[in-house]
C-alpha cells in the first residue's frame, strides 16, 4: 500500500503481552499514518483494536503497561522494544528499554478513548474549563485560549453547552467534549476509540465533518471502530483486526464485502437491522399488547410503530391481560443551577448554587405520560442531551420528579423504599462501569440474588444470565479483563438475573459489534416474551425500529410519535 507522504506515526508489533502470564494481545500488526490521511482500524470485542489505539496514542507504555517487541515512531523519532539483543557470542545481552513520554507523546498525538470521560480533568465546572484545560497548562495567553474554546466549541456543537457542568452531560455530549479536548491544541495525529458511540445523527455527521477538515489541514487521523460508515468508506486505508493480528490492510475497494476479508463481527451502517440480521431472527408482529391498543388514547405516548417496524412475536406473555407495568403521569423534572460562564470578561467562574441571581433551570421532562404493558418494547430515541438518561432514571427512583408521578405495576416509586423499587426495576446504565464492582463475573451477577430468591436459586439465576449473554465461559474471570462489549453484556445480565418487572436499558448497543448485538437481540426479545416490560433509550435506529412494538422520540422534554 503506498502512503502518500511521510508517516507521522508508525507502529511495528511483533507482539504486545500484558504482564499477567498471559499470551500476546497483539500479534504482527503493521501500521503507518501520513499526514493528512484517514486510518480506519477496524476490529469486532476483543480484537485488539482498543490496546493498539493505547498504544499509539502513549497512553498503554511499553514497559509499566506490558512487554512490547517491535517499535513505535512518531515525527522521525523511533524507538526500538524488545527482551534483549543477540550477540556475537550468541547469548542474550539485554538493553535498557526505551521509555515514553507520555505528556511529550500527548502533545502531539490527541486521543479520545472509547470511554470519552477518561480524557477529562474531573476538576473543572464548566465545558468551557474542561476544554481550556489542557491551553492552561501549556501556558496558552488568555486571549487565544479563549479564542480556541469558541472555535473547538462550534465545530462540536458545544457553544450553547459552554457553562455547563461536564458532570451534567449526555453521554453524546461527553463524547463531543473529548473529541474537542483532543483536537483543541492542533496535534499532528487524533486517535479516536469509536469515537461515535452515543452520538446522535447530529453529533455523527458534525463529527464526520471535523474529521474530514482535520485530514484536509494535514492531521492524520486513526480511528478505531467496530461500525463502518460513511466516512470510513472514505478512508486512504483500512486495518482489519481479527484476534489480535492484522487480517487485512487495503484500501476500502480492496476489501469489500465480496472478498470476506473483513470478518462479519464488524458492522456495516444499516446492518444492525438489516435483511441479513433479520433472516436469522424471529419474525415480530407490529401489534402491541392487546392491554396497551385498548388503552392508546389515554396516554400521549402510546403511539403506532413506526412504517417499517419489523415483527415482534405475537406469543401472549405470562401476565397477558395485566394492567401497565410501568406507567409516568405528568412527569416534569428540572435540574439545580449551573456553573455561570462571564462571556465579556473571557474567565469561567462558578458560582454558588445558593446565588439568588441564577435563573432557574428549563424543564428536562415536561409533561411526560408513558405506559408500557408487560411483554412490550419501547423504544425512545432523541438528540443529545433531550433527557433521555434522565427519563430512565425516573423509573426506579434514581430521580424523583419534579412534579407528576411514577408507577410501577400500579404502585407510586415516590411512596416505596428504593430497594423495593430496585426489585421490580432493573435499570442498566449507559457507562457499564457504574455497576460493576466485583471481583468475578459469577460474583456480579449473584450480588444480591441470594437475599432476593434465596441460595438454593441464586447460581441458577447466575448461570443462566450469564449463559443468555453468552459470557458463561468466562465466570470466574474479572469484569476489568472483558472487552467493553463484554462488560456491557455483563451488566445486561445483572439485570436479567433478577427478572424484574420492567427493564430499562440505556443505549445497549453502544460497542457491541455484530455477534454482540445479536445476543442483546435475544436476551431482550426472550425477557419481553416471559412478560417484562422493556424501555430502551438508543440512537441506533435501525436497531429500535427493528426491536420494539413501539419507538417515540424525547425532544424539548416532550414525548412524540417517531
Amino acid at each position: 500500500m503506498t502512503i502518500p507522504s511521510s508517516p507521522v506515526l508508525q507502529a511495528g508489533i511483533q507482539s504486545f503481552t500484558f504482564h499477567d502470564g498471559g499470551g500476546p494481545v497483539l500479534d504482527r500488526i503493521q501500521l503507518a499514518a501520513a499526514p493528512g490521511t484517514l486510518t480506519a482500524v477496524l476490529g469486532a470485542s476483543g480484537s485488539g483494536k482498543t490496546t493498539l489505539g493505547r498504544l499509539l496514542a502513549g497512553w498503554l507504555t511499553p514497559g509499566s503497561g506490558g512487554t512490547l517487541a517491535g517499535y513505535l515512531e512518531l515525527a522521525g523519532t523511533r524507538l526500538d522494544f524488545g527482551s534483549g539483543m543477540a550477540g556475537g557470542d550468541g547469548k542474550s545481552h539485554h538493553r535498557v528499554e526505551p521509555r515514553i513520554d507520555p505528556a511529550a507523546w500527548g502533545r502531539q498525538v490527541g486521543f479520545v478513548p472509547q470511554d470519552a470521560a477518561a480524557a477529562l480533568s474531573t476538576v473543572r465546572a464548566t465545558v468551557a474549563e474542561e476544554l481550556a484545560f489542557g491551553l492552561e497548562n501549556a501556558g496558552v495567553p488568555r486571549p487565544a485560549m479563549v479564542a480556541a474554546v469558541d472555535r473547538t466549541a462550534g465545530l462540536l456543537g458545544l457553544t450553547g453547552l459552554l457553562d455547563r457542568n461536564p458532570a451534567r452531560l449526555s453521554g453524546g455530549q461527553l463524547r463531543r467534549l473529548a473529541i474537542g479536548c483532543a483536537v483543541i491544541s492542533g496535534p499532528a495525529v487524533l486517535v479516536m476509540d469509536e469515537p461515535f458511540a452515543s452520538l446522535d445523527a447530529a453529533g455523527a455527521q458534525e463529527l464526520a465533518a471535523l474529521v474530514r477538515h482535520l485530514v484536509a489541514s494535514g492531521t492524520a487521523v486513526v480511528i478505531l471502530s467496530r461500525v463502518i460508515d460513511g466516512l470510513l468508506l472514505a478512508a486512504d486505508q483500512w486495518l482489519v483486526l481479527a484476534n489480535g493480528t492484522m487480517a487485512a490492510a487495503g484500501d476500502p475497494a480492496s476489501l469489500g464485502p465480496e472478498t470476506g476479508l473483513v470478518p462479519a463481527g464488524i458492522r456495516r451502517v444499516g446492518e444492525a437491522a438489516g435483511a441479513a440480521r433479520a433472516s436469522r431472527l424471529p419474525s415480530r408482529t407490529m401489534r402491541p399488547p392487546a392491554t396497551a391498543a385498548r388503552t392508546a388514547s389515554a396516554v400521549n405516548a402510546e403511539v403506532p410503530a413506526a412504517a417499517g417496524t419489523a415483527a415482534i412475536p405475537a406469543t401472549p406473555s405470562k401476565t397477558a391481560g395485566a394492567g401497565a407495568a410501568l406507567e409516568l403521569r405528568d412527569v416534569s423534572f428540572s435540574y439545580g443551577p449551573e456553573a455561570r460562564r462571564a462571556g465579556n470578561k473571557g474567565r469561567w467562574l462558578t458560582r454558588s448554587r445558593n446565588v439568588p441571581s441564577l435563573p432557574r433551570q428549563p424543564l428536562v421532562l415536561a409533561g411526560i405520560n408513558l405506559a408500557v404493558y408487560p411483554g412490550e418494547i419501547v423504544a425512545v430515541a432523541g438528540p443529545n442531551g433531550a433527557g433521555k438518561s434522565t427519563l430512565l432514571r425516573h423509573l426506579n427512583g434514581l430521580l424523583q420528579p419534579t412534579s407528576g408521578s411514577v408507577l410501577v405495576n400500579g404502585s407510586d416509586v415516590a411512596r416505596r423504599a428504593v430497594g423495593e423499587t430496585a426489585a421490580e426495576v432493573g435499570l442498566l446504565f449507559q457507562h457499564p462501569r457504574d455497576q460493576l464492582f466485583e471481583r468475578t463475573l459469577l460474583r456480579e451477577v449473584r450480588f444480591g440474588l441470594d437475599r432476593l430468591v434465596g441460595t438454593a436459586k441464586a447460581g441458577e439465576r447466575a448461570a443462566a444470565a450469564l449463559a443468555a449473554v453468552g459470557l458463561e465461559h468466562a465466570a470466574h474471570g474479572h469484569p476489568a479483563e472483558l472487552s467493553a462489549s463484554g462488560q456491557r453484556l455483563l451488566a445486561l445480565a445483572t439485570v436479567l438475573a433478577r427478572r424484574p418487572l420492567v427493564i430499562a436499558l440505556d443505549e445497549p448497543t453502544v460497542a457491541l459489534d455484530g455477534d454482540g448485538l445479536a445476543v442483546l437481540d435475544a436476551a431482550v426479545c426472550s425477557a419481553a416474551a416471559e412478560g417484562a416490560a422493556v424501555v430502551l433509550v438508543t440512537h441506533d435506529l435501525d436497531y429500535a425500529r427493528t426491536a420494539a412494538h413501539r419507538l417515540v422520540a424525547l425532544d424539548g422534554g416532550r414525548l412524540r410519535q417517531a
